[in-house]
């Protein structure tokens, strides 16, 4: 008999029936009718052509075929059982879904993924990269990492603050070579100013560093992010200005280089949840490890 049309249901029925010698105890194991065991075991000997059992008032008894075919049966179900119970017991990779603004996400968390992997190798993180408010419902990210200028907080939701965002100028060594070195702040509006957004942070920069040249820098690229600002000064396509908690990495290895300050204030980061004391195990690791690395003094 094809595979396709295997009597499964009747299958199950007749070994419980058999197992148990009772059709009313298999259709209680079931959680069936009596009248459904005894339905499905007569269509099973019906297809077969024989009987399975000798039927006695109140009572049954295996036939010397049932009794072989249950010994077949009874095999293959503890065979079945054994397997799946095997899988089931194989503890699964746990998935955390973190929704981290963009700059974040790419500047930061993605480059260190590998480190909370490493401590915790039974959690994989799905990382959502979008400046979205999330809701927290059921299909949201139990976790998002938001930035914000002036907010602290927000509505029906818990946040935690992460690290302030201080911008500081950086160029790559690449764009150095050959040329003049930079020896006052003036001295970068002789090279392409990079922005993230808009051109207002470059403005307070120059101001906080003693110079107001307005005209001199409404000019260069403007990127959505600093996860793409910083992608184009590694590449050494111009000067940007970088958070300095989220490009330590970089600035600490010299693929990207902060010639002076000052830095300027830029809002802060903040790590949001609907609840802090009703998160999974998943997330409450995730939090003990990202706040402990920007707890971690700076090296």
């Amino acid at each position: 008999m094809k595979r396709g049309r295997l009597p499964l249901t009747a299958l199950r029925s007749f070994e419980a029936a058999g197992r148990l010698e009772s059709f009313t105890l298999a259709a209680q194991e079931l959680f069936v009718s009596q009248a459904a065991i005894s339905r499905q075991v007569r269509e099973l000997e019906a297809l077969l052509g024989t009987a399975l059992f000798t039927r006695h008032h109140r009572k049954v008894r295996l036939s010397p075929e049932g009794s072989r075919l249950l010994g077949t049966l009874a095999a293959a179900f503890d065979t079945i059982d054994a397997r799946l119970e095997e899988l089931r017991a194989k503890k699964a990779v746990a998935l955390l879904t973190v929704n981290a603004e963009p700059s974040f996400a790419g500047c930061w968390l993605v480059p260190h993924l590998a480190d909370f992997r490493a401590l915790h190798p039974g959690i994989d993180v799905s990382v959502e990269s979008e400046g979205r408010l999330v809701e927290f419902r059921n299909d949201d990210a139990e976790l998002a990492i938001r930035h914000s200028a002036k907010a602290s907080a927000w509505p029906r939701t818990q946040a935690r603050h992460l690290c302030d965002a201080a911008m500081v100028p950086a160029v790559s060594p690449a764009l150095l070579a050959g040329k003049p070195s930079l020896e006052t702040p003036a001295d970068l509006l002789s090279y392409t100013l990079l922005h993230e957004e808009n051109r207002d942070v470059w403005t307070r920069w120059f101001a906080a560093a003693g110079l107001a040249p307005e005209a001199d820098i409404m000019r260069g690229p403007i990127y959505t992010d600093g996860s793409l600002t910083l992608q184009a000064v590694l590449r050494g396509h111009g000067v940007a200005l970088v958070d300095a908690a989220l490009t330590r990495d970089d600035l600490d290895a010299g693929r990207i280089i902060q010639p002076f300050g000052p830095s300027v204030g830029h809002g802060a980061y903040f790590l949001v949840a609907r609840d802090f004391d009703q998160l999974s195990p998943e997330a409450s690791a995730f939090v003990a490890w990202i706040t402990a690395c920007f707890a971690a003094p700076a090296a």
